[in-house]
């Protein structure tokens, strides 16, 4: 099952409904043995989640802001938001640039949509894969188990894309006794607030936004920031 998520990189694959049970089923096992192996967990969202993507679709299209990411369909690849890395401290931009920097992450090493049935939803899918780390900025959550689960509870509020309730299920059951109780008595509770309370996060072309004030952007899109992993152990 899970050759079908090491198909030629770029090519987008029709899947019967048959194939797709498949696909998803083999992912999901695959991730679950190897949470590094992106690929799986890619193929896992794109596969149960399309009424998700085309509820999204359908926001994006009501959206003017939506309305014009679908129309131009940016890319988060090194030569579309390069500029970041020039942007003066305190921009929303600088502040991406910083994180992608200090993991020493490229914006290119996101694996390819394979398996929407149209480009409009093929494009969606990716645009939810490639803000991934915009939102791991406006929300300032690091990339450890946590920050990577609370950030799925906020993308499951956001988008309603059953992978991401997997994807923390999955973290979860990972977690030691400490991580464990500090993920649900102060990050899952905070993410879900987080996750209703902020606006439609796909229907922001936040290239537009890189040369703001960062901490104007999180007001304005109601972003609440993660909690204070110190403050919340200091509070035990």
């Amino acid at each position: 099952m899970i050759l079908y998520c090491k198909m030629i990189e770029g090519a987008r694959i029709r899947l019967k409904g048959w194939q797709q049970a498949a696909v998803a089923l083999g992912s999901a096992f695959g991730a679950l043995m190897d949470p590094r192996r992106a690929d799986l967990i890619a193929a896992l969202g794109e596969t149960t989640g399309k009424p998700a993507f085309q509820r999204v679709l359908d926001r994006m299209k009501k959206s003017p802001e939506g309305r014009a990411v679908l129309l131009e369909q940016p890319r988060v690849i090194s030569t579309s938001v390069g500029h970041a890395w020039d942007l003066p401290e305190g921009t929303f931009g600088a502040a991406y640039a910083k994180f992608m920097g200090s993991r020493n992450f490229s914006p290119d090493d996101r694996p390819p949509v394979r398996f929407m049935d149209t480009e409009e939803l093929a494009y969606v899918a990716t645009r939810a894969r490639e803000v991934h780390d915009f939102w791991h900025v406006l929300f300032g959550l690091p990339t450890n188990l946590i920050g990577e689960s609370s950030l799925k509870v906020i993308e499951f509020e956001q988008m309603l894309l059953p992978m991401c309730l997997l994807s923390v299920i999955g973290g979860s059951v990972r977690f030691n006794d400490k991580q464990r109780a500090l993920f649900f008595q102060h990050y899952f509770p905070w993410a879900t607030r987080a996750g209703m309370r902020c606006t439609d996060l796909m229907c922001v072309y936040y290239e537009q936004h890189f040369h703001e004030n960062l901490e104007d952007v999180r007001r304005k899109w109601g972003i609440v920031l993660a909690p204070n992993p110190k403050a919340t152990r200091r509070n035990e």
